[in-house]
């Protein structure tokens, strides 16, 4: 008979903060404990950094710059990116492991991005030795004019607790490319596995100072990264409420920033659609990751003609969706990663029916699991302007609602104040291309969902941010652009004149 989670018992590992060159625990002494989300006990134990862990942190982070990283080429970076990338791939089992440990996710997609790690790493390894500027031929031929792609500075990162190490890499590849440095601040809830990434920096001979990561529990330590003057951008994954707190911060000193914000992503299916395809699209799309992903297809739009039989079809996979032990290859959903997000997940089901909603699918907890599960949970007679249909819910929640033309459909998926995500089920190739043009996404898939590759840009606007991740636009993130103009001809000119 198995154990139930309940009755388990962990040992507590101990963990130190990498900064610079040594492993650290915070001046004061302070610690605090992450808990496995499934069994509910404390698994490891990590500093509870202050603002001066942190000021230690940014001066590595600069010294970097100034130092032996500042000064090798993009081959070199290269070089090192690419062993990281080795250390990595032959520990993917365990960083997947720690990974679901720590968040709740299940092995099965915690695998599947750990291995992911090292072609990101790869793959901006060969932008890297690639940043070439341009000479432009100007108006004047006595002078030469060329440009030159620099790095940005110390990078700080802020990391959600969802995905946290692919959402770490996203940022991380990019800005080794361009010859960045890195401090960043994983969530209370998921610190192992950034310190993890770092130990295996350390192995694969990333110099002293080019990742530090400093752990800690409340929206201090955060606010202190995003406000400090020697942080020359902020790359952020998270909430658009914190995201906004993060663009005023960072531009007190004028920082750039980066941000991967909220979402409240459509799919529309229509008639001529394969609809067992569209089902586990759509099942996946909302129910992987227990919903807690930015991309959840949260909305799903439904043509009038196929509405029903389309719902049934889903409420009855969703009620055979195994819930159980993220580590148990069997398992098809894992618990929620913290109770705050139960309770959010929980409040937006019963306010729905309380506007008119229909639930046709789970609704509530599964507490025989574990105390952090909610089942698939189906609403339809969603309108669109209810709060199921307009806020981010962050959880295993799908709201319905029915369309009955393309304009229709149209309308309906843009009536939103995010743009980062919307899937497309149509056999019909003019109408999936016409669509795609006018749904405002920063990511369109057709026929699928939730694909994400290393080569291809990622991001949204309005609500759901700004900037890019993955791709050569990711690098262009972290580099700025310099002019150099070289007088050829030595002719003394008006010093009063300008050009």
């Amino acid at each position: 008979m198995s154990e139930s989670p309940s009755t388990r018992t962990e040992a507590v590992a101990g963990y130190s903060m990498r900064i610079g060159d040594r492993w650290a625990d915070a001046l004061d002494g302070a610690r605090f404990e992450t808990a496995n989300p499934y069994t509910g006990a404390a698994w490891a134990s990590v500093p509870d950094a202050s603002p001066a862990d942190l000021e230690l942190a940014v001066e590595a982070a600069t010294a970097a710059m100034a130092g032996e990283w500042g000064r090798i080429s993009g081959f070199e970076r290269a070089r090192h990116m690419r062993r990281f990338a080795d250390v990595l791939e032959r520990d993917a089992a365990e960083l997947a492991r720690l990974e679901s440990t720590d968040n709740g996710k299940l092995l099965r997609e915690t695998s599947v991005q750990t291995k992911a790690l090292p072609e990101w790493l790869r793959y901006f390894a060969g932008i890297a030795d690639k940043l070439q500027g341009d000479v432009i031929p100007g108006q004047n031929p006595d002078f030469l004019i060329y440009t030159r792609h620099e790095p940005v500075g110390v990078v700080g990162a802020i990391v959600p607790w969802n995905s946290p190490l692919s959402l770490l890499m996203w940022k991380l590849a990019p800005l080794l490319a361009a010859g960045c440095t890195l401090v960043v601040k994983p969530s209370e809830y998921t610190p192992v596995t950034a310190l993890e990434l770092a130990k295996r920096a350390e192995e694969a001979g990333l110099p002293p100072g080019v990742i530090n990561v400093v752990t800690g529990c409340g929206p201090e330590l955060g606010a202190a990264l995003v406000a400090h003057p020697g942080v020359r951008h902020i790359a952020f994954t998270g909430s658009p409420s914190v995201g906004i707190k993060v663009a005023q911060g960072a531009a007190g000193h004028l920082a750039r920033t980066t941000l991967e914000l909220g979402g409240k992503s459509a799919q529309l299916v229509f008639p001529d659609a394969d609809l067992d395809a569209a089902v586990d699209g759509v099942i996946s799309g909302i129910f992987a990751a227990s919903g807690q992903t930015c991309v959840a297809g949260s909305r799903l739009l439904v043509h009038d003609d196929i509405h029903d039989d389309f719902v049934d079809r889903l409420a009855k996979r969703a009620g055979a969706i195994v819930l159980g032990d993220p580590l148990d290859p069997g398992t098809e959903m894992g618990p929620l990663a913290n109770r705050a997000q139960l309770d959010v997940v929980s409040g937006f089901v019963t306010r729905a029916t309380t506007d008119g909603g229909r639930v046709a699918a789970g609704g509530s907890t599964d507490p025989a699991r574990g105390e952090l599960f909610y089942r698939p949970t189906i609403v339809t007679d969603v309108q669109w302007d209810m709060e199921l249909a307009q806020e981010e819910i962050f959880g295993p929640v799908l709201a319905v609602l029915r369309f009955t033309t393309e304009d229709d459909a149209v309308r309906i998926a843009n009536a939103t104040r995010f743009g980062l995500a919307a899937g497309l089920w149509t056999s019909d190739v003019r109408r999936a291309h016409r669509i795609a043009h006018r749904l405002r996404a920063g990511n369109v898939w057709i026929n699928t969902y939730r694909k994400v590759a290393p080569d291809v840009p990622f991001g949204g606007s309005g609500f759901s941010g700004w900037g890019r991740e993955s791709g050569v636009d990711a690098v262009r993130e972290y580099a700025e652009t310099k002019a150099i103009w070289v007088d050829l001809a030595g002719t003394r000119r008006d010093p009063f004149v300008l050009g």
